[in-house]
Formats: C-alpha cells, sequence, structure tokens
C-alpha cells in the first residue's frame, strides 16, 4: 500500500507540475513580429495563424523541418478550408517509388524541383492556407511568396529552426541523406543571417512576423492551426 500510495503521490505532483507550466498557444501578428521560443522561455503547445496566410519553415538540412511539417500541419483549417503542405521531400519520396527508383538521385533532381514548384505555385494560387518547406539558401523563393503574399493580401510568416550544424549533420545521417560539405556551408551561412536577423528583430523582407525554434521548442510544439 505504502509503494502505491507513494507512486500516486508522485504522479500526481508531476501532473500538478505539468499544469503549472502555461501552456499557450502562440498567435504571431500580421505587423512586424517576432516571438522567441527558444531555450524553453515561453512553452507553447501551438501556434496559430490567420486562415489564408502563408507559413514558410526555414532551417538546415537535417534540422528538423520536415518532420514537424508531417506532425503539426493540418489537413484542414478552422473553417474547414484545405491547408497546403509543400515540402519538396514529399516530392522526392514519391519518385524514389516511381519508375525512376533505380536512378542516382542526382539525375532527376531537377525534375523533382520543378515539381515540388509548380505544386508550390497551385497552392499560391488556390487562395487557401499554405505551410512550404524552405532551404533557406534561395532567397528568390522567399521573394515570389513576399510577392504573392502582397497581391493577395495575406500574411507571410516564417517559422526558423535553429539548431546546432551538428544536430543537422545526426538529421541527415538518420535519413540516409547526407549534404555536401560545400552546400552545408551555404545552408548554414544562409540560416545565421536568418537567425541573426530575427535576433535583430528584423524579419526577411515583405515577412509580418518571425518564430525561432530550437529542438526543444519544436518537439513540445502539438499543433498549427490557421483561422
Amino acid at each position: 500500500m505504502a509503494s502505491r500510495d507513494t507512486g500516486a503521490a508522485s504522479r500526481g505532483t508531476g501532473a500538478a507540475a505539468r499544469r503549472a507550466v502555461p501552456r499557450t498557444y502562440v498567435r504571431p501578428g500580421r505587423g512586424t513580429d517576432v516571438v522567441d521560443l527558444r531555450d524553453g522561455a515561453r512553452p507553447a503547445a501551438g501556434l496559430r495563424f490567420p486562415a489564408g496566410d502563408l507559413v514558410v519553415v526555414s532551417g538546415l538540412p537535417g534540422g528538423g523541418k520536415s518532420t514537424l511539417m508531417h506532425r503539426i500541419v493540418p489537413a484542414l483549417d478552422a473553417g474547414g478550408g484545405a491547408v497546403h503542405r509543400i515540402d519538396s521531400q514529399d516530392v522526392r519520396e514519391r519518385w524514389e517509388r516511381g519508375r525512376l527508383r533505380r536512378l542516382p538521385y542526382a539525375v532527376y533532381r531537377p525534375l523533382v524541383r520543378v515539381a515540388h514548384y509548380l505544386a508550390l505555385r497551385r497552392a499560391l494560387r488556390s487562395g487557401s492556407s499554405v505551410v512550404v518547406h524552405d532551404c533557406g539558401t534561395l532567397s528568390w523563393v522567399r521573394r515570389w511568396l513576399a510577392l504573392s503574399a502582397r497581391r493577395g493580401g495575406r500574411g507571410l510568416h516564417l517559422v526558423l529552426l535553429d539548431v546546432p550544424a551538428a544536430v543537422a549533420r545526426s538529421g541527415q545521417a538518420a535519413r540516409g541523406r547526407g549534404v555536401s560539405e560545400y552546400a552545408f556551408a551555404r545552408h548554414r551561412r544562409a540560416v545565421g543571417r536568418l537567425v541573426g536577423a530575427a535576433e535583430a528583430g528584423r524579419p526577411p523582407r515583405g515577412f509580418g512576423s518571425v518564430v525561432l525554434l530550437d529542438r526543444r521548442s519544436s518537439a513540445a510544439l502539438e499543433t498549427l492551426r490557421f483561422g
């Protein structure tokens, strides 16, 4: 009996401790707004954006962008409208299961990229909520998204994963898809610039908000909502 009572008390204490930490839904604004959720300073259960807005998820290769998007991006917004999740990794995996699966990825990489950007173009033209994977190095993609958001009167937001290079390299190894040292160095410089600008309160041009995440705060997120 004593051991059961002690266990129950421990569980109750643990539950009370979890309830004592406020977990809220963060709503990045349409104006210039940098929300830093790193280091557990502001525990958040989810992110919430207006329906129809565009959200860009960026960070180092292997840093957890695709995993986060698959886990928290819903199929529908609060009003039942479609939410488009545009991730080049999804396109790549479909092609790898197709007729070209026996060929080296480098051979059909250009076709994957074309298919990815065509899917993004269709999603942007739909007027629905969009969450798009961004590698961080292609500034023209962010300019394209900013132009589309401005023309459609929609908000544009950046969710930026700030993880150590060693962690990102481990993520690449785990999925069996490494990036060359040269390419990874380019990614590190590009993402470093984005993180530095966000820390200084300067979102990329055309973006209304930035949310900074590390591995801990990314893992704590339970959902991303629109509406």
